[in-house]
């Protein structure tokens, strides 16, 4: 029996190679804490090939705080190369199980570290203390540099704390909660703008506590005000309701499978669209889409058919995508709104621009859409799309082609959308087609060089 404890992936991988090549099986090691590491015997280490998946898994789950993840990995690992290549594929297998148990709960973690670190500003610096369940600030710090890159910040963790200077990312090790600050005048905006979004009609404190973990609530300036809103949400649930405007969150059930999504959605009555539409039109593409394309709303074609972009847009969309070397059956494609909004002329139906109130109205069913997909980056066609989800004050014109980061992905960028095309001038038809042209394979590279695979 051999004893060991890997301190990190990269050490395990050296490891787990050692282990194959001197022919020792899961049984054989014990993995566990200990003064040190036992020598592991001395054989020539043979090549052999694992699925980017496991290496991908094994990445994440060496983040896990759960001390039995290395022998789990270790024994999957040598499953794999002894016959069971598609073991990933199994999920009622007791170790897939359990790796993807894991794996959720990484993916959690890394989301409320996300959403619930609370910078509060000390001199030149910002600085919060979180308290992660496993060990994943290293992980995570390259997203805040990416979030809050132009500022310094710190995070303070107990296991480990990670630094920005403008320059260089660093780590040192854990403090304790003492070592952050209380509070700074920023809090105090944070509260208010919490007290001016609070929803008391849709407050549920077992499902709060759920996703917001009361540990948690120390180091959030918004859990400092909840009991008070509480004490007059009944009278706020009256108000509300006079006010309420034009809205599809009441339809959009909790759920990330697009599928109950899509069911649900045929049942929409959060605006006035769907009196007129013939059907609800909702995104199509693969579940784990890494790229979304969002448009305007749904065309004639569209409408009668079900199905997004498959009109002359959605056809003149599909050749610049070829062209610019993107794979549309990789692709996620959807719409801000979705109900086709038209003026009857004869028997034509011609195209008509929703209302930003319409926008609104159907805003809950992208975000939850992209919520389910979680993509890496989304691209919005038009106008339309952008100021959904970047704000009105936002112009193609002048900001096209420009990555920004966004909570609905780890980037946005904006280009035309191709019935802007198709209603060009004839004369410039030819030169706007160029420009989209050029922007999709400016996001095909920059996919490209992140190593995600959409191109065809």
């Amino acid at each position: 029996m051999i004893s060991l404890q890997p301190q990190s992936f990269s050490e395990f991988r050296e490891m787990a190679r050692k282990l194959l090549a001197a022919g020792i099986t899961p049984e054989q090691v014990l993995w566990q804490k200990s003064l040190f590491n036992e020598a592991i015997p001395q054989a020539q280490t043979a090549p052999f090939s694992v699925p980017k998946e496991y290496l991908e898994l094994a990445e994440l789950i060496a983040l896990h705080r759960d001390p039995m993840k290395w022998a789990l990995l270790y024994r999957v690992l040598c499953r794999l190369l002894h016959g069971e290549r598609q073991l990933l594929k199994i999920d009622i297998d007791d170790d897939i199980r359990q790796i993807r148990l894991m794996e959720k709960a990484l993916r959690r973690d890394m989301h409320k570290m996300t959403a619930f670190v609370r910078f509060r500003k000390v001199e030149d610096r910002f600085i919060a203390w979180h308290q992660p369940d496993h060990f994943i600030v290293e992980r995570m710090a390259p997203w805040f540099q990416k979030r809050f890159g132009n500022v310094r910040w710190s995070i303070l963790t107990p296991d480990k704390c990670a630094h920005w200077d403008l320059r260089e990312l660093t780590f040192t090790p854990g403090l304790p909660r003492s070592a952050a600050p209380d509070g700074d005048a920023l809090e105090d905006l944070w509260k208010d703008y919490y007290r001016s979004i609070f929803n008391p009609a849709r407050v549920k404190l077992k499902a709060m506590k759920a996703e917001m973990p009361v540990r948690h609530w120390a180091t959030l300036p918004e859990a400092q005000v909840i009991p008070d809103l509480l004490l007059n949400a009944n009278a706020r649930v009256l108000q509300m309701a006079k006010e309420q405007k034009a809205s599809a969150a009441a339809f959009v059930p909790v759920s990330a499978n697009l599928g109950e999504l899509h069911s649900a959605a045929r049942h929409c009555r959060g605006c006035t669209l769907h009196q007129h539409a013939t059907q609800v039109v909702f995104g199509q593409g693969p579940a784990n889409a890494s790229l979304v394309m969002v448009g305007e709303q749904p065309g004639d074609e569209e409408d009668l058919k079900g199905h997004p972009f498959i009109g002359p847009a959605g056809r003149l969309l599909d050749k610049a995508m070829l062209e610019a070397g993107l794979d549309r059956s990789q692709i996620y494609v959807t719409n801000a709104v979705k109900h086709f909004k038209f003026e009857q002329r004869g028997k034509r139906r011609i195209h008509a621009k929703p209302t930003g109130l319409e926008i609104s109205a159907c805003r809950p069913w992208l975000e939850a859409e992209l919520l389910a997909l979680q993509p890496k980056l989304v691209v919005c066609l038009g106008a339309t799309a952008a100021q959904s989800l970047l704000g009105r004050d936002f112009r193609i014109t002048t900001e096209r082609g420009h990555f920004f980061p966004h909570r609905w992905a780890n980037e946005l960028v904006a280009t035309i959308h191709p019935s802007a095309i198709l209603r060009a001038p004839p004369d410039r038809r030819d030169e706007e087609y160029r420009l989209l042209v050029r922007d999709l394979k400016q996001i095909a590279l920059h996919l490209n060089s992140q190593d995600i695979e959409i191109s065809s």
